[in-house]
């Protein structure tokens, strides 16, 4: 296939292009990801209130690069949003910050873009530093308790249309994000890739992943570590979950997931004390609270 004249080069490509991340203590991890994005039309940073040198290596690595320093942490979705309010190009490339676009892969998305004008978002193929695949596609989560919880997909051979791609690495087309609307405000952490990709399948917008194009992700490299992280991650999961589930199947779907969970994390939580097992009692209770949380009504932006 030849290269569409707009693509001539890489600097043209790149003039489609605003790059977006939401950092969150990613010092150990930033520089690397926007070196590998560096002659993008704009690149724009939301800070969800780091406290390491975050800020200091973004202006030290891009100058230019246009930075939110949120006060307060936002979540991954509103703080993209922020940023996604920002961009005026066609284009814009979610990347989170302990991620690594290789060469060449802006040109081979943008082209698979050009292919596909359905497109809405389109993902390259991501590898983990030691060299194995990840798995970033799958079915819709509005489908996926038919299939097995474990799965081990062949990769694809060429570019694939997906039910779902990951939030690590994401080229989307402005026009769709317009038209279905961003990351929905109200979850706060986990699913709202899962939902955006839902609604632009809703709004008549296809998923692929381009075979063509690669990046790397280092994968939990944004967060700290630590028992408070532990449980923002399963209280969040556990809330996020239900809210999807009441979003797109109603109340009485939702119950029936909530209340065996409730219970189930209820028992876990228990045992867990008694054995003494630290790790597994954190992540429990965290489940229980944040199913608790969400049948009481309370929103996730209020927990964080």
């Amino acid at each position: 296939m030849g290269t569409p004249a707009n693509l001539s080069g890489v600097a043209n490509g790149w003039r489609r292009v605003s790059v977006v991340t939401v950092t969150h203590h990613s010092a150990a991890v930033i520089e690397p990801c926007l070196r590998s994005v560096a002659e993008a039309a704009a690149i724009i940073v939301v800070d969800n209130a780091s406290e390491d040198r975050t800020l200091d290596l973004v202006r030290r690595a891009v100058p230019s690069a246009q930075i939110v320093a949120n006060r307060t942490g936002r979540g991954f979705g509103n703080g993209a949003n922020q940023g996604l309010a920002m961009v005026t190009t066609e284009f814009a490339l979610l990347i989170n910050p302990d991620a690594v676009l290789r060469p060449g892969a802006i040109e081979a998305l943008l082209e698979a873009a050009d292919r596909y004008p359905e497109a809405g978002m389109l993902a390259p193929r991501v590898y983990h530093p030691d060299g194995h695949l990840e798995a970033i596609h799958n079915v819709s989560l509005l489908q996926r308790a038919a299939f097995a919880s474990r799965r081990d997909d062949p990769a694809p051979d060429g570019d694939l249309c997906a039910g779902y791609l990951s939030g690590a690495v994401n080229l989307v087309r402005m026009q769709a994000i317009r038209q279905v609307g961003a990351y929905d405000p109200q979850i706060f952490l986990y699913y709202e890739d899962d939902d955006l990709c839902i609604r632009l399948r809703q709004g008549g917008w296809s998923l692929v992943q381009v075979a063509e194009a690669e990046a790397e992700h280092v994968g939990g490299g944004s967060i700290r570590r630590g028992w408070d992280k532990l449980w923002e991650k399963f209280w969040h999961m556990s809330w996020s979950r239900l809210y999807i589930e009441r979003k797109y199947h109603g109340r009485p779907a939702m119950l029936r997931t909530a209340l065996p969970n409730l219970l189930r994390y209820a028992g876990k939580t228990l045992g867990n004390l008694v054995i003494l097992n630290r790790t597994k009692l954190v992540r429990d209770a965290a489940r229980f609270s944040g199913t608790l949380a969400y049948l009481l009504g309370l929103p996730a932006t209020r927990h964080s």
